[in-house]
């Protein structure tokens, strides 16, 4: 087993990435509709509920991401969790571009927000907070409207998509 100093405060970011990847999370993109009505989207791992009274969730974004100016002053952002059948979905919103909802498929939520077609399940959220952690600025919503349907989540570990296979009783 590779052990990591936590304790220190230089720790390899690289060995931390590879640490933190051991541990399987959804797959969501994130979306707003900025004050000027550009829509932006990104794919994130960083999803979790915080609260069900009030009901809260949180994610986080890079300062260094050139979206955040516009996640910031929209004031609110809808969570889409792609379900096993959208990896292409998680990779085209991974990638820069300069028009990322060109040929994609999506409804407005919450203040223009798109919400993704074929998405699992859709938070529409306002923003309730923003707190500033390291290089990351977290974004904390209240959720105003949840949709969501049966199927199977799209799930990444170890750097790789996956889906849930549940352990038998």
């Amino acid at each position: 087993m590779l052990s990591l100093p936590l304790d220190r405060e230089a720790t390899d970011p690289k060995l931390l990435r590879q640490a933190l990847g051991r541990f399987a999370t959804g797959v969501t993109v994130i979306t707003t509709r900025a004050p000027d009505g550009k829509c932006e989207g990104l794919t994130a791992n960083s999803f979790s509920a915080v609260s069900l009274d009030p009901p809260l969730v949180l994610w986080s974004l890079r300062l260094a991401s050139p979206s955040l100016p516009s996640f910031k002053s929209s004031g609110a952002f809808v969570v889409n969790v792609l379900s096993s059948e959208q990896s292409t979905t998680s990779q085209h919103f991974a990638t820069p571009r300069h028009d990322k909802f060109e040929d994609v498929a999506f409804s407005e939520g919450i203040g223009g927000c798109p919400m993704l077609d074929g998405s699992l399940a859709i938070f529409e959220c306002r923003t309730e907070s923003m707190i500033e952690g390291g290089d990351h600025m977290i974004f904390i919503g209240r959720v105003i409207q949840a949709h969501y349907r049966e199927g199977e989540p799209l799930i990444f570990a170890g750097g790789r998509y996956g889906t849930h296979t549940p352990l038998e009783d």
